[in-house]
């Protein structure tokens, strides 16, 4: 009853929200939408359990079995693959289907079809982006592949027998609040969504931004303030030794940056800075069981529904079981019988940008070696819920979309801005997922990871036995330094990527001496790679934690590892607050900042759910670095502030350095004043926290905030307040909207695999079901629960709480 009180109050709210705020003909008939047999109360906390034992759909082969467990994981048992794929796609849509649909809309520019011109910035950037184009060259490749194409094939199908069964009462709750019907699923969809994680992993370049504090600040400054690396780094790999081949050259090209005026701005418009992830394999050397342990835990936005959806695919070709994402066929993060993989973000610089020189304002043509060249318009048909359509036209060249220009956030004059992004060339992520599921040993995860382009990921892997590696794959343009760090002359064809680095000359570890690999979106590799590594955003601190607790530790359990996924150990302060203590022991302080100083003093550096300490060290490192970067603020053009590591790294080699001069203030502030300042403000931050919330005593979960957000922004249906530890730069990389999306640990024993998981949310995207969020707890406290990895639809076990037959109609 908890639940269906819930899905009530929340649901009538959204409905009357949505009547007071949406334009006729957008908002729920309510009568339609209240009525008790067909509307919204058809989607309280039984629906997940009344779902038919037999089912029957057009394109099946043979029955396939659906076992499920105590915590809704689908286990599937098919006689063939086809039948499996379709079985995935109907069983997923079964429980994600407007969470897929509505994913799709967002990649492909479309939400202004469900919500109205309130997303037409949006829609107008996707499209400009080239979101559709790049699933579109995905599907060219896909037709190249026919066994792939059938796998993709027979998942569309799935999802769209499950649709053509649906009725009104069916329908998730967000079709009947916002009032639409799903459409029919394609294969395209299925690359939109891959292409729409490319986005959302690779997109956080900086070029521009680069490309204006270099004309601001000038060579000098810039350089200190934006290195390419930094001292004391431990990269993915480590060790010149074994960089024998002969490496692809490329000629640099003098001239090549347009740095004469600043550009345009990104308003809004960056993936979270944050998306990542922690992956690690331990081989059985440093185990007590012998047995290799893998883990992995990807960093994304603390989304409802969940972006993972837990799986299990039985055939005679293969059993797999881990994270599947809804819209995409098969396991993305996981293990089968022999194998394990996982995924973190490589942060590779594969975005650059390109000043276009356009003839005149019809941007027919643009300039290129000499010559105007012709443009490729496409027109784009946004389609405005409740109003006429609005036609955008996009022009691409030989670098991609101009995304900015006179028409979308105004560029200069008559220049245009176009991005060379590797994701919209043809590619076969899915085929590397594909290989991975059906894995048996290192040469057939070497075999998958080939054929693997976008979004770059550091795959970790591991098997029964006893091999563990490493391998950050990806398509790499080979470039000459400092290539595509600023904006591009685009008027010359000699600036674009004139080569790739070959998939065998990636960076890879096998079998290490120290008997573990690890990464954390750090530094791929030392500086004796011989081709240019670079990008804007490499992690400097979870990676260093992960590495000094795994040389430390012997005798390895997996309770060890999931410890370890949950360590709250932050080295920034670890590293930095005793220096920045010493700047204010002589301050004269009041009663409330005495009482922090000697908090902070006695803190141990672990963000824990309960301490003050980690709530204070937040406050005055947020108000130190907005008076230290005071000059990134307040601008009309696009800037970014340093990496945490270059600010503390400044503070303390030089303390006379002119940007620690506050702007707001006659003085002249140096390091140990601008601390001392930042430190005073924090306090008043704290206070006045303290104050909002009514709260007497400060915790760092309440001060982080943590929640879960709705995807479609529906308040009542955000979850608040979720109490669980870390922070930015933490193993536990869990910020207020922030953090580890699923976490894995996965034990290679050769009798048989074991593996435990958790995220948080659940397996069920209807907001009245127990399994929408039942295991939020565990994901909350740092637990897991063991994952059911059967062997055979006949396995008998506790756990399993029903199943449904698929068959031919």
């Amino acid at each position: 009853m908890k639940v269906l009180k819930l899905i009530v109050s929340a649901a009538i709210s959204v409905a009357l929200i949505a009547v007071l705020n949406m334009k006729m003909g957008m908002a729920p008939p309510l009568g339609k939408f209240l009525d008790p047999f067909h509307g919204f109360w058809q989607n309280s906390e039984t629906m997940d359990i009344r779902w038919k034992q037999q089912l029957t759909a057009d394109g099946l082969q043979a029955p396939v079995k659906v076992v499920y467990d105590d915590v809704m994981v689908p286990h599937i048992f098919a006689e063939n693959d086809d039948d499996l794929y379709f079985a995935q796609g109907y069983v997923t849509a079964q429980h994600r289907l407007w969470q897929m649909e509505f994913q799709t809309h967002a990649a492909s520019g479309r939400l202004s079809e469900l919500v109205g011109d309130k997303a037409l910035e949006f829609d107008r950037r996707q499209r400009r982006r080239g979101m559709v184009f790049a699933a579109e060259n995905f599907i060219q490749q896909l037709e190249k592949s026919p066994q792939l194409k059938k796998v993709a094939e027979a998942y569309t199908r799935g999802v769209n027998a499950y649709i053509q069964g649906l009725s009104y009462e069916d329908l998730p709750l967000e079709y009947k609040l916002l009032n639409y019907q799903p459409e029919e699923w394609t294969l395209l969809k299925c690359a939109l969504f891959l292409k729409y994680m490319a986005s959302d992993l690779t997109l956080f370049e900086l070029d521009l931004e680069y490309t204006n504090a270099m004309k601001l600040f000038g060579r000098k400054y810039f350089d200190m303030l934006y290195p390419d690396t930094v001292p004391g780094q431990d990269p993915i790999v480590n060790g010149m030794a074994q960089w024998n081949f002969e490496p692809t050259k490329v000629d640099t090209v003098k001239g090549a940056f347009a740095i004469d005026q600043f550009v345009a701005t990104e308003k809004n418009a960056k993936p979270h800075p944050d998306n990542g992830s922690n992956n690690w394999a331990v081989g059985g050397s440093k185990t007590r069981s012998g047995n290799p342990i893998l883990c992995n835990d990807p960093h994304l936005g603390l989304n409802l529904p969940s972006i993972w959806y837990q799986i299990q695919l039985h055939s005679p070709e293969g059993n797999v079981y881990g994270a599947s994402l809804p819209g995409v066929p098969t396991v993305i993060i996981g293990f089968n019988e022999q194998v394990a993989w996982g995924v973190t973000n490589a942060k590779r610089d594969v975005v650059d940008w390109y000043k276009v020189e356009f003839k005149d304002d019809s941007r027919e043509e643009y300039k290129l070696d000499g010559e105007w060249v012709k443009t490729r318009k496409r027109v784009e048909e946004i389609k405005l819920r409740g109003s006429e359509s609005y036609y955008d036209t996009v022009c691409y060249t030989i670098w991609g979309p101009v995304l900015y220009d006179e028409t979308f956030e105004p560029a200069n004059g008559k220049n245009g801005y176009a991005f060379r992004w590797i994701a919209h060339d043809p590619s076969e992520e899915m085929h590397t997922f594909y290989k991975l599921n059906k894995a048996r040993n290192y040469q057939d995860y070497l075999d998958a990871l080939d054929h693997y382009t976008c979004p770059a990921q550091n795959f970790v892997f591991a098997a029964t036995n006893g091999d563990i590696a490493m391998k950050i794959q990806g398509k790499f343009p080979v470039k000459w330094p400092e290539q595509g760090k600023f904006l591009m002359d685009g008027t010359h064809s000699v600036n674009a990527w004139q080569a790739y680095i070959p998939s065998t000359q990636n960076v890879h570890h096998y079998n290490p001496a120290r008997g573990f690999v690890s990464s954390a979106n750090q530094y791929p590799v030392d500086t004796g790679y011989p081709y240019y590594v670079y990008d804007a955003r490499y992690e400097q601190y979870r990676n260093r934690r992960i590495n000094q607790v795994l040389d430390s530790l012997q005798q390895i359990t997996a309770e060890d590892m999931m410890n370890l996924q949950n360590d709250n150990y932050n080295l920034i302060a670890a590293e930095n607050l005793p220096f920045l203590l010493r700047q204010v022991e002589s301050l004269e302080m009041n009663e409330e900042e005495r009482k922090i100083y000697e908090a902070l003093q006695q803190w141990d550096f672990f963000n824990e759910v309960d301490v003050a300490g980690a709530a204070y060290f937040e406050a005055w490192f947020d108000e130190l670095k907005t008076l230290v970067w005071d000059e990134m603020q307040g601008k009309s053009i696009a800037l970014v502030s340093p990496s945490h590591y270059t600010t503390f790294q400044l503070l303390k080699e030089n303390a006379d350095f002119e940007f620690f001069d506050v702007l707001s203030t006659p003085e002249k502030e140096n390091a140990c004043k601008v601390i001392q300042m930042a430190f005073q403000k924090g306090v008043k931050r704290i206070l006045s926290w303290k104050k909002e919330q009514g709260k007497e005593m400060v915790k760092w979960g309440d001060y982080k905030g943590t929640y879960l957000q709705h995807l479609a922004r529906l308040e009542p249906f955000n979850i608040r307040n979720v109490q669980n530890g870390g922070n930015h730069n933490i193993v536990n990389a869990t910020s207020e909207r922030h953090g580890p999306s699923w976490r894995m640990v996965v034990e290679l024993d050769p009798k048989g695999v074991k593996a435990w998981g958790v995220y948080p949310g659940g397996q069920s995207g209807n907001v009245g079901s127990p399994y929408y969020n039942n295991l939020l707890p565990y994901w909350e406290q740092g637990k897991y629960y063991p994952l059911l990895f059967m062997q055979s639809v006949e396995e008998k076990s506790e756990r399993i709480i029903f199943d449904q037959t698929l068959q031919a109609k």
